[in-house]
């Protein structure tokens, strides 16, 4: 189980999504949901998966989450993700939420997540991840 700490004054990985919540992503209090955010997650780990599968690929596990402030409507959200493991046909991407709300200087972590994909094949089925991991993180221009 991965370490929820937010004593790091960066964020791990690479920066995968930036998006901003809009006022429909929020609960009658103003704070963004929490579904809202599980899906960009699996957004950003999805893009890393198939760049690393290089195909289609399947979330199959998340770990636990831990929300530690809330997520403002207008605030810059920036995901970032570490590929912490590949497998024979899965791979385990560490996705951390940062966000900017728009009258702070400095950025805050909200949460962070371990997802874990299958690389599958266009019938559905299992497959094996490519062995050569080389330049995984940036795409080709």
């Amino acid at each position: 189980m991965m370490a929820f700490d937010d004593d790091k004054p960066t964020p791990r990985g690479e920066l995968t999504l930036q998006i901003v919540p809009l006022p429909s992503d929020t609960n009658p209090n103003g704070d963004v949901f929490a579904g809202w955010l599980v899906k960009q997650m699996d957004i950003a780990a999805a893009t890393v998966a198939g760049r690393v599968s290089r195909g289609r690929n399947a979330n199959v596990a998340m770990d636990r989450m831990e929300f530690l402030s809330p997520l403002r409507v207008g605030s810059q959200v920036s995901l970032y993700c570490d590929l912490v493991e590949i497998g024979r046909s899965s791979m385990k991407i560490n996705v951390e939420v940062w966000t900017l709300d728009r009258n702070d200087q400095q950025a805050r972590k909200v949460t962070e997540g371990l997802f874990v994909y299958v690389a599958i094949d266009e019938q559905g089925r299992i497959r094996e991840v490519p062995s050569k991991t080389s330049d995984l993180t940036e795409p080709a221009l």
